[in-house]
């Protein structure tokens, strides 16, 4: 009859198995007590009340071969079927809404609840003189703009 040599693994091997066990239960605990940034002010945008709120205080990441810093959008109910498109973006300026409309990055998507948006940001860090730029335009072809500044924990130190 063979004999079963005493390694590590045959020592540990259930001990490591129901370790295994638990990582599911840490991980599921940690996606059901998700904390979010605080919601940004409220403003008007053109005929809609928008309120911004960053999903995580982190700069820009990667996303398709772009820079994105990602969004909810909450507003006012009923506004959002009011809405043909609208864009998101952080820089010094608005982006024109003809260069917005070239691509899908950066555009307002969701529920009736909120809108996300993958909003078109700068390589990896953003500056003091970025702001928020919300481009909307409605069904009767006006175009609405507004920002917010950036808050002091999204810039880094120089």
């Amino acid at each position: 009859m063979a004999r079963i040599q005493n390694t590590f693994w045959q020592r540990n091997k259930f001990k490591l198995s129901g370790l295994l066990l638990i990582f599911p239960i840490y991980f599921l605990y940690q996606q059901l007590n998700v904390s979010f940034p605080d919601a940004w002010q409220t403003q008007q945008v053109g005929p809609f009340a928008v309120t911004p709120m960053p999903l995580d205080m982190k700069q820009p990441y990667s996303h398709h071969e772009d820079y994105v810093k990602d969004f909810m959008l909450m507003f006012e109910p009923g506004q959002i079927a009011q809405i043909r498109q609208g864009y998101l973006n952080i820089g010094p300026q608005p982006l024109p809404l003809a260069q917005l409309q070239q691509d899908d990055v950066g555009i307002l998507h969701g529920s009736r609840h909120s809108q996300h948006v993958h909003g078109i940001a700068p390589a990896l860090t953003l500056s003091a003189d970025d702001k928020v730029w919300l481009t909307l335009q409605d069904w009767q072809g006006e175009v609405h703009v507004a920002s917010w500044s950036l808050p002091d924990a999204l810039i880094p130190a120089s």
